[in-house]
């Protein structure tokens, strides 16, 4: 269904469709009750009488709701299923949620509180709770996932916009839900693996710097345990 057109687009579709149907029957149901009142007005029907059963009417009004429930319900499936069934070549980020933060990990170990993507590519998330439900929505992209504990869920998104996108739990999940925001900027394919780069050297280099204070920290420990 994304050959054919975006998740976005998908949602709005079935928005429209639905909101289609229900201002079809909202219109119908009115116009035939306002139909019914002036027809059957006790200023002219001066008697009461008993209107016999019509099987093709009561046989239409039980299947078409059917019919109408079946579709929207196929709307929702095939975007459902869409958002769960990642592309084998998407790049893949772990999302972690807690009270009341978003924590993104790439899969070379860098972390960051907001979600740095590149253009036109598939983005297939890992979600994972370290404390309680959350639910991780991204309004224009137009999906949400639960975040739960104990369960990984997984979805994903291809951003077609340049431009900081809010995120937000969509789950209350304690005193500071409201304040669960963060952002996914999405950059140029040029612009994105600069940033990643300089980032993944900055990461590397705290990681050396750390190890060599560690390193020298056991020396000095050890120095002072030979005097003695």
């Amino acid at each position: 269904m994304f050959e054919e057109m975006t998740y976005p687009e998908s949602v709005n579709n079935a928005f429209l469709f639905i909101a289609s149907i229900a201002a079809v029957i909202i219109v119908g149901v009115t116009a035939v009750m306002i139909y019914f009142v002036v027809k059957y007005h006790r200023s002219r029907n001066k008697k009461a009488v008993n209107i016999p059963k019509h099987y093709g009417l009561e046989i239409f009004w039980t299947v078409a709701p059917v019919f109408l429930a079946a579709a929207m319900f196929w709307y929702g499936y095939v975007g459902y299923a869409d958002i769960t069934d990642p592309p084998d070549d998407a790049m893949r980020v772990t999302v972690y949620g807690q009270m009341w933060k978003w924590t993104f990990e790439y899969e070379n170990g860098l972390r960051k509180d907001t979600l740095y993507v590149p253009l036109n590519r598939a983005v297939a998330l890992d979600l994972k709770s370290l404390d309680v439900n959350h639910s991780f929505y991204i309004p224009t992209f137009r999906f949400k996932m639960d975040v739960l504990p104990n369960k990984d869920n997984e979805t994903w998104f291809k951003a077609e916009d340049v431009g900081e996108f809010d995120i937000a739990c969509a789950e209350y999940c304690g005193l500071e839900h409201s304040y669960m925001y963060s952002k996914v900027v999405v950059m140029p394919e040029a612009a994105y693996k600069a940033w990643f780069e300089e980032e993944t050297a900055k990461m590397n280099a705290s990681d050396t710097t750390a190890s060599d204070t560690t390193a020298s920290d056991t020396t000095a420990v050890e120095k002072g345990a030979s005097v003695e």
